[in-house]
């Protein structure tokens, strides 16, 4: 990954919602970018806070709390510990960061957990 990154170009290589591809590294942190689509599953990351910065479209973040409403160009970080679910009702498009190894469902392992996978 030496060379620049359209952002785009990377989203359109995703097919399925909540399956994010990883476009470059920062330190010990993963980029990646992500397609939202319907609600994802509520969860924890125990180790790490959780990155949204909204490219395209809108996002709810919802915690137990309240509904965090994201909209082009705006971003929320999940403080780690904080129990969430990431929803959209239209698709959205996403850039996470993250460090290494953060598995996308935290705590809910299960059938929406992705494997790291560079595009």
């Amino acid at each position: 990954m030496n060379d620049t990154v359209n952002l785009a170009d990377k989203l359109a290589l995703l097919e399925a919602p909540y399956s994010p591809g990883i476009v470059g590294y920062m330190n010990d942190y993963k980029v990646a970018v992500v397609k939202l689509k319907g609600e994802f599953v509520w969860h924890t990351h125990d180790d790490t806070d959780d990155f949204f910065l909204v490219l395209r479209g809108r996002m709810t973040i919802q915690l137990r709390d309240r509904d965090i409403e994201l909209n082009e160009g705006e971003l929320f970080v999940v403080p780690r510990g904080v129990e969430h679910c990431p929803k959209a009702d239209e698709e959205a498009h996403v850039l996470l960061i993250e460090p290494r190894g953060t598995v996308n469902t935290g705590d809910a392992v299960g059938a929406l957990t992705a494997e790291e996978v560079e595009i």
